[in-house]
């Protein structure tokens, strides 16, 4: 028994994690520990906290890809260590990035010629990307205002009211004015006519969305750059056009080839894409490219000489990881232009099983647009009962991770639920979660209203059907018993 105690009390490796003392206290949260704990118990005690986080296949309020192959799992995690900023000691990692820039500026057709090198950048991700392109806007209409002698002072953007957060970032971090366009119910994009109106002549780009986040809806890039075309020639300015196609870009070149977004448009300069949403990559990577090199203003690059050639580099951050850059290597040659169409094929034919499931309920009204990002956004037609986040929360009871939110102005009374379709959803799962949501719909039919008392004649006979004006304190705790009781006597006698 001494031997065996001994033994206990200095070789804690031959205890199962939960038989050992690791398990009996709390995890620190605001100091690090005093005392160092074996592997394996911080493994497990760390890997049974992260159990209580949601199912990220099931997240579909994310566009950003939360699947890839196994093989090039194995290519991030050969190079998870590799800091792609030390280009001296990783060159073939700088290559695979050059590659993926000229990749990108081809499927958005860059006027390139046939040996030339595409202007271009890998970010950690849309807003980055967002950042930089905003950057040389600025500097380029700082130049150009400099050089007629006039004030630079007050520039400004013009974006719609449904842009992603970055773009108020931008602006606020790098001090210039954001102009946005209102929204109206029925229409949700930035209205192109609108949005030229509002240019003047201290605006250094009009900001398009090539998927909107509100409704995956694309805005009209093509009219935008015509209304700038007319305006430009008639007042002398020369007002360029920026595309947010960070959810679009991997999808309206295979979905929508006709469709004129992209450097097609003579007044579209930069245009950004985030690689891990359509691009099919997992979190921590975005691009953005330039139509040209006078688009991207010299002293914003630094230049690095490796190897006996000129790097130039373009980056907020510093350090980075260059798994990300490597996977979307991966996913550009290992599925090239016909397996991106596949994918992105089935994404918006599962998009389209959860729209007509939906409308065949008839509870709801359909948000989102056929043509755009293959996700399915609606409201509820009668909201007298119960509203969209009541739908959101009992969803999660079926694993299901579906975001309710409200429009932005001027259209902020509409609410709607999104479902956004990826790769790895499959017909299976598109067919489930209408179930689901069949489901929730009953069993709310049949709760109490939160958003209203009952009737008054369904309340018990005790409470007085007319009431004098109470706190509202007073008038929560009033219907509260009132529930309660009403409750407790619809419940049946039987032993369940």
């Amino acid at each position: 028994m001494v031997l065996s105690r001994a033994a206990s009390d200095t070789d804690v490796s031959v205890h199962s994690t939960f038989a050992s003392r690791y398990v009996r206290s709390s995890l620190p949260r605001y100091r690090m520990p005093e005392n160092s704990i074996p592997k394996e118990a911080a493994y497990q005690i760390i890997n049974d906290e992260l159990m209580l986080d949601g199912n990220p296949r099931l997240n579909l309020a994310s566009f950003v890809t939360t699947w890839m192959e196994p093989e090039c799992d194995k290519l991030i995690m050969a190079s998870i260590n590799k800091n792609y900023v030390d280009m001296d000691e990783y060159p073939v990692t700088t290559e695979l990035q050059n590659r993926c820039v000229n990749m990108i500026a081809h499927l958005f057709h860059a006027p390139l010629g046939e040996s030339e090198t595409a202007v271009g950048v890998g970010t950690v991700g849309s807003s980055e990307a967002i950042m930089l392109a905003g950057l040389a806007f600025k500097r380029r209409w700082q130049n150009k205002r400099k050089a007629e002698g006039k004030p630079f002072d007050k520039p400004n953007i013009i974006t719609g009211a449904n842009v992603q957060v970055c773009w108020e970032k931008f602006a606020r971090y790098f001090e210039v004015e954001l102009k946005e366009v209102k929204l109206r119910e029925g229409y949700y994009v930035m209205d192109p006519e609108q949005a030229v109106e509002m240019v003047d002549e201290n605006t250094i780009c009009v900001a398009a969305i090539l998927g909107s986040t509100l409704n995956g809806e694309f805005e009209d890039v093509k009219r935008i750059n015509d209304l700038l075309e007319d305006k430009n020639k008639q007042t002398g300015w020369e007002t360029p056009i920026h595309v947010d196609a960070a959810s679009g870009g991997f999808i309206a070149p295979f979905l929508y080839p006709e469709l004129e977004w992209d450097f097609r448009l003579p007044w579209v300069k930069s245009i950004n894409v985030s690689g891990h949403k359509y691009g099919l990559v997992y979190p921590g990577i975005g691009w953005c490219v330039w139509r040209s090199k006078e688009d991207l203003p010299d002293e914003l690059i630094f230049h690095i000489n490796y190897l006996g050639t000129d790097q130039p580099t373009f980056t907020l951050n510093f350090s980075k990881g260059s798994s990300q850059v490597i996977a979307q290597y991966y996913q550009l040659i290992r599925h090239g232009f016909e397996g991106y169409r596949n994918i992105m094929e089935n994404c918006q034919e599962n998009a389209m099983v959860v729209k007509e499931g939906l409308e065949k309920t008839g509870r709801f009204n359909i948000v989102s647009k056929d043509e755009g990002v293959p996700l399915v956004a609606f409201s509820l037609k009668d909201h007298s009962r119960h509203d969209e986040f009541e739908i959101s929360d009992m969803l999660r009871r079926f694993g299901w991770i579906v975001p309710a939110y409200t429009m932005p102005a001027d259209a902020q009374h509409v609410t709607v639920l999104r479902v956004v379709i990826r790769e790895e959803f499959s017909r299976t799962l598109a067919e489930r979660l209408v179930i689901d949501i069949d489901t929730v719909m009953a069993q709310l039919d049949v709760l109490p209203s939160k958003l209203t008392p009952p009737a008054l004649g369904l309340l018990p006979a005790t409470l007085p059907k007319t009431v004098a004006k109470k706190t509202e304190l007073e008038t929560q705790k009033s219907v509260a018993a009132a529930w309660k009781e009403f409750v407790l006597a619809k419940k049946t006698n039987g032993v369940c």
